[in-house]
């Protein structure tokens, strides 16, 4: 199953540490592509594109302006969409029939207020909590319980740093 991320409405300047962090969480987190609208934002690209460069594995990041047509395009591949919502049916209720299904993923997540039409366009509207908290928290709780908990012993190909886990310190190996 190939999972991506589609960010909406980024807005340049101030949303770009919260974008940035959302890039990252994907990828780090078994992503293997976000999708952004709103505005463009080429700085926020090339400090993810560098990370993934350093840190390794394979992970895209694509700018659409049209939203609605790339949901409605991924939608006719037969991919699914799961936009995470305070407002939506509880994680727990519907976990289970989300992994059950072995079609790839959409998962939205707001920026900007979002549209009506996705509540619609989405197969599901999950809530990760039924309290407001940050996009951000909700991308990772999902994804973690999505794959199991697998980003934990993911090894990121052609990686030029790793971490060696270290009770008392830093140790980060050179590649």
């Amino acid at each position: 199953m190939n999972v991506v991320v589609l960010r909406f409405g980024h807005r340049y300047v101030r949303d770009e540490r919260t974008t940035t962090h959302v890039f990252l969480t994907a990828r780090a987190f078994g992503a293997t592509r976000v999708i952004y609208s709103g505005q463009r934002d080429e700085k926020v690209e090339e400090k993810v594109n560098s990370v993934t460069k350093i840190w390794g594995g394979a992970f895209q990041i694509e700018y659409q302006e049209d939203w609605k047509q790339t949901i409605i395009q991924w939608k006719q591949k037969g991919g699914e969409v799961i936009h995470l919502t305070v407002y939506g049916l509880s994680m727990l209720n519907v976990m289970s029939q989300i992994k059950h299904s072995d079609k790839d993923k959409m998962i939205i997540i707001g920026g900007a207020k979002i549209p009506g039409p996705i509540y619609e366009y989405a197969d599901w509207n999950v809530s990760v909590t039924s309290q407001p908290h940050s996009e951000i928290s909700a991308l990772g709780v999902f994804l973690h319980d999505l794959f199991n908990g697998e980003e934990f012993t993911k090894i990121f190909e052609n990686a030029r740093l790793r971490v060696i886990p270290h009770p008392k310190g830093k140790k980060v190996l050179k590649m």
